[in-house]
């Protein structure tokens, strides 16, 4: 039954555009249903349903992307948490609102350290729902990139699946395992992949920190993947890099400085055994 004592100001409301993301299709059912139960007090409209950070991204910047004003999302699904997917959310140009849900009550304090507009433990309650969503429509500004991504590292004990960046007016996501290395230039960094690069807002020294077992420094400006390393070759001596790094699956060499060189020389020495 819909709650009772429905506001009349509220009904009268542009209803919210929603985009549900949870692994489990019951609790996206369950939130359809509370939604229908508080339709009087906080009118809505779902937009569409995902059921990873991976999917809900793929909705909102293909071709026909849709625009939600609120994501509900759980925390922990597979693919991309819902930590990850805010982080993602904030490069939109206008970024939805993020409520999180999850049966988990073990991170209520950061999931409001990251400007989430409200956290609803499982099994949501319609009273906590409507609450929340009328607490979106004061459009809470975005999380910041970097203390999204701390979070997330620390609840699934590593770093991003994925990053994004701006391209054609939408977000792209670039699979962390699919870079071969990075490299900075002025306040941007470069993505190259075996296909083409990808220009991040990111910088290399958080990169350096999220992924510190899968990416080594080769030099001030540049991180390589471990497993990209193919091999060295030693520079001129009227050259600045003490040495040059090979790419696996790219023709061109990347500087290394004198200080890393005995230290990517051992890890190259090893990748070539395994």
């Amino acid at each position: 039954m819909p709650l009772q004592n429905a506001d009349p100001v509220a009904s009268a409301q542009t209803p919210l555009f929603l985009l549900i993301v949870d692994d489990e299709a019951l609790a996206r059912a369950r939130i359809r249903t509370l939604l229908a139960d508080i339709a009087a007090e906080c009118p809505t409209s779902v937009a569409g349903e995902a059921d990873s950070g991976l999917t809900a991204m793929s909705l909102l910047s293909g071709s026909a992307a849709i625009d939600p004003d609120v994501v509900l999302a759980d925390i922990h699904m597979p693919h991309m948490d819902g930590i990850e997917l805010a982080g993602h959310l904030g490069k939109l140009p206008s970024p939805p609102a993020i409520i999180f849900t999850t049966a988990y009550d073990t991170h209520a304090v950061q999931a409001f350290e990251v400007n989430a507009v409200d956290y609803l433990l499982k099994p949501v309650r319609a009273p906590r729902l409507r609450a929340a969503l009328q607490k979106a429509r004061q459009r809470l500004p975005a999380g910041d990139t970097e203390r999204l991504a701390a979070l997330g590292q620390e609840l699934r004990g590593g770093g991003r699946s994925h990053l994004s960046c701006h391209e054609r007016g939408r977000v792209l996501l670039v699979p962390v395992e699919d870079i071969l290395y990075f490299k900075a230039d002025l306040k941007y960094v470069t993505a190259r992949t075996l296909e083409r690069e990808y220009l991040l807002d990111e910088t290399l020294n958080h990169l350096e920190m999220e992924f510190p077992d899968d990416f080594i420094r080769l030099h001030r400006s540049t991180l390589i993947a471990r497993t990209a390393l193919a091999g060295f070759e030693r520079a001129r001596e009227d050259c600045d890099a003490h040495g040059w790094a090979l790419i696996a699956g790219l023709p061109e060499k990347l500087p290394v400085s004198r200080r890393q060189w005995s230290v990517l020389k051992e890890l190259a020495s090893r990748n070539r055994r395994s």
